[in-house]
Order: structure tokens, then C-alpha cells, then sequence
């Protein structure tokens, strides 16, 4: 599902990854875990194609991103990855299914397309009576639960979530956990989390631990 040879990174003199190798199945939900500073971030905005590696390829799904030009870049995150924030990045002026639908928008899919898929995941997070409110209108856990559905709505391959549970309470923050593992369990879908949760890195399936630039010893 996704293979990283040899990924380096540096930002002006300071080398924050020195030289990466991960392999990660479909399905797997896998944290990543480190200090800060351990380079956790950009390893994962460079498994996302937010940003590219100085040195080193990442395939996912086949395709070698790195190889990518900006255009295509920009149509593959779109259809194949899915971000979850640790703040949800909901746009105020639009309703959680407006907020759902936009991603399937940018790929080109049908209005009824879109809001029949949003309409799904809504339904499946439980969010079905909050449909037509707006984030100002919903609980924390209720926006968090909003961003996971917009990260589903184009069936990516891959979730790629960063602190996703930091800025919730501890029932919202378990619930949270559990939908990524109902996820997982359901729809077969692999989750790369970023997190110093201590409880989440705990139930994941594999924890890869950073330090320095550079992976630790990993199961």
C-alpha cells in the first residue's frame, strides 16, 4: 500500500529526516510517534504530497508520488488520500454536508453524486440529524467527526491524521479512536496517525517511534 525508500528532508542546514525506509499494508492503522521535533510532520506531509522529499520515492497504490508533476499531484491527493487535523478545518459558511460534499466537488463528481455519498458517511458517523449545521452549531467531537467524513467522501486509499484527537475531550477523544478502528474494520481502510496520545499509539496496529530524524526500532 505504501513503500518509503530512502526519504530525506532538509529545511536550510537542519536535516529533519535523514533517511527513511516504512512499509505499510492496506488496512494497517499504524501510529507514528516521537518528541517533538523528531521529523513526525513532514514525514507525513511527505506521505501526503504536501511536501517533497530532498532524496527518495513514495509509492502509494502503485504510483510513485515523487514522480508526479503539480497537476497530477493535486488530482491524486484529491482522490486518494484523506486528511484528518487536530483542528477540523471545517469552512464556517457551510453546512457539514456542504463541508462533506466539497472534496468529491474538486473531483469532478455530480452534485447528486456527491451529496448521496456525504449523505452515506453522515449517516454512518451518526451525524445524520446535523447535516444542515453549520461548525459553529456543533460539539467538538461533532466537527472532528464532520472532517473524518470529508476525508472518506472520494474513498481514498489512505487517512492521514495529525493529532487528530488533540483538541478533544476524553469521551469524544475514545469515540474517535473506536471510528477509526470501525473504519478499518468495515471498509478495510489504512489510517497513518501522527500522535502523542499515549492511549491511541497503544491500540493501533503497529507504532513506529521517531527520534532525530530517523525511525527507532519498530514491530
Amino acid at each position: 500500500m505504501i513503500d518509503i525508500k530512502n526519504i530525506t528532508k532538509s529545511f536550510g542546514p537542519l536535516q529533519v529526516l535523514k533517511g527513511i525506509d516504512l512499509h505499510i499494508d492496506k488496512g494497517e492503522v499504524v501510529s507514528i510517534v516521537g518528541p517533538s521535533g523528531a521529523g513526525k510532520t513532514t514525514l507525513l506531509q511527505i506521505i501526503g504530497t504536501l511536501d517533497k522529499p530532498d532524496n527518495g520515492t513514495v509509492v502509494i497504490d502503485g504510483i510513485d508520488t515523487t514522480q508526479l508533476s503539480t497537476d497530477k499531484l493535486s488530482d491524486f491527493r484529491n482522490r486518494h488520500l484523506g486528511f484528518v487535523f487536530q483542528f477540523h478545518q471545517l469552512l464556517p459558511e457551510f453546512t457539514a454536508l456542504e463541508n462533506v460534499m466539497i472534496p468529491a466537488f474538486i473531483a469532478g463528481k455530480s452534485t447528486k453524486e456527491a451529496r448521496q455519498r456525504a449523505t452515506e458517511l453522515l449517516e454512518f458517523l451518526g451525524l445524520a440529524g446535523r447535516a444542515s449545521h453549520k461548525p459553529a452549531e456543533l460539539s467538538g467531537g461533532e466537527k472532528q467527526r464532520v472532517a473524518v467524513a470529508r476525508a472518506l467522501v472520494n474513498n481514498p486509499a489512505v487517512i492521514l491524521a495529525d493529532e487528530p484527537s488533540g483538541s478533544l475531550d476524553s469521551k469524544n477523544k475514545e469515540e474517535l479512536h473506536q471510528l477509526f478502528f470501525n473504519l478499518r474494520d468495515q471498509f478495510g481502510q489504512t489510517f497513518v496517525i501522527v500522535t502523542h496520545d499515549e492511549g491511541l499509539a497503544a491500540i493501533t496496529d503497529r507504532t513506529i517511534h521517531m527520534r532525530d530524524g530517523l525511525l527507532e526500532d519498530h514491530d
